[in-house]
């Protein structure tokens, strides 16, 4: 009759235990190697509520940046909040619109590149300008957070390797070679196919980028793009922030047959936090809701009100489903069951959205997710290569191939008549 006694308590202490003992996996881990963040929009928000005019802006505490600055939520991302969240390096995106004609886009990267540079030397004990590994290696020793910049689609160059090598010289480190829209010489992962992938002058861009060493970020191209940029590329690509197609549809995730190649090309894919490319029943609502909605616009042609009444109506009776750490969780095993251990970070796209996923809704969520992690059986030097190593060592492998091609000239290209 003793023996069920017993036995209940040691059950009952079971769970917490273990429960305890992923918790103090993934503090082990993001100690030993803090977050290296692929990307973060804080720049465009810099540019779309203030301007560029930082002189009063108070990067220790953004939580009181609501409605009244115009963008209808409060930003994701602080000095403070990024301590929380265990964030030793960031990417910094300086995403400007691709909806911009090319000159334009052009100056208005360097903007950002300039207001971004600026943001870093305002807080010098917690930022520093990292362009290299050793840099972001340095940056951690002293306790501050390595800040490096990414371009945000190949319209920031205006389709010229000479801007290009002068954006790599004033600090970008990375570019996407596209946004939500073709360039001139790549074809994008949500624009009709205008190129079959990468155009020759595409390709001699994505060698010119590693005779540099300026990482190649496959982030938002179409799938046949992915793969020339694979055909061509001697250093490590990454995906600065998607999913796994196989996981959610959307089209700015990466399908397996990619995913397959990363092993032997060194890339990576920086998983992202952005509910609609998580939640695979999410997308389904958004096109749905976009189905409903053009539905409405041909029954009620020129009624503005009563489409909205109406698609009011459907919003109620069919609530967006909500995303979770486990579906982003869901995404990194997906990609170590088809690429490895080896290929995985994180490139959260704060302050690029509405919100993160439950729980993960701003910077502050990263522990969560490595605890989720954890718990499913990673381990803590599994989880140290998500959180960091794995970022690094593209970085190295990036750095090691330029210093390989340091006799190589530049790739000329001739300028218009």
């Amino acid at each position: 009759m003793k023996a069920p006694v017993i036995l209940a308590p040691l059950v009952l202490l079971a769970a917490p235990l273990s429960a305890q003992t992923a918790e103090e996996t993934a503090t082990g881990a993001l100690e030993a190697a803090p977050v290296f963040d692929g990307h973060n929009d804080v720049p465009i928000q810099l540019r779309g509520r203030w301007r560029n005019m930082i002189g009063d802006f108070d990067f220790k505490d953004t939580t009181d940046t609501g409605p009244e600055h115009s963008q209808g939520r409060t930003m994701h991302t602080d000095l403070t909040r990024l301590r929380e969240g265990k964030v030793g390096a960031q990417f910094w995106s300086v995403y400007v619109s691709a909806a911009l004609e090319e000159p334009e886009a052009v100056q208005a990267t360097i903007e950002q590149i300039d207001v971004t540079r600026r943001l870093i030397d305002r807080y010098p004990d917690d930022l520093m300008l990292a362009l290299t590994a050793d840099d972001v290696e340095a940056a951690l020793a002293q306790g501050r957070i390595a800040s490096l910049m990414g371009m945000e689609g190949g319209h920031s160059i205006g389709s010229s390797l000479a801007v290009l090598r002068q954006m790599y010289a004033i600090g970008a480190r990375y570019m996407t070679l596209t946004h939500s829209r073709n360039t001139p010489w790549a074809d994008s992962a949500t624009d009709a196919p205008e190129h079959d992938g990468l155009t020759d002058f595409g390709k001699d861009l994505v060698r010119e980028m590693n005779r540099m060493g300026m990482l190649v970020d496959l982030s938002h191209v179409a799938a046949k793009t992915m793969h020339d940029a694979l055909d061509v590329a001697k250093a490590p690509v990454i995906f600065s922030h998607s999913g796994a197609r196989a996981v959610n549809g959307h089209a700015r995730n990466v399908p397996d047959s990619v995913l397959a190649r990363l092993p032997e090309n060194g890339g990576m894919v920086m998983v992202v936090a952005l509910p609609g490319f998580l939640n695979e029943d999410a997308r389904q609502w958004h096109g749905s809701r976009q189905a409903e909605k053009a539905r409405l616009e041909a029954l009620w042609q020129g009624q503005p009100g009563a489409v909205k009444t109406r698609l009011d109506a459907w919003d109620e009776a069919n609530p967006l489903p909500l995303a979770t750490i486990s579906d982003m969780a869901d995404h990194i095993d997906h990609i170590r069951n088809v690429a490895g251990i080896d290929n995985i970070g994180i490139g959260g796209d704060y302050d690029g959205m509405n919100t993160g996923p439950i729980g993960m809704e701003d910077v502050t969520g990263y522990p969560a997710l490595f605890v989720e992690l954890a718990r499913r059986g990673y381990s803590q030097a599994d989880l140290e290569k998500i959180s960091l190593r794995n970022a690094l060592r593209v970085m190295r492998e990036a750095e090691a191939y330029a210093a390989s091609q340091a006799n190589q000239p530049p790739i000329e290209t001739p300028v218009p008549e």
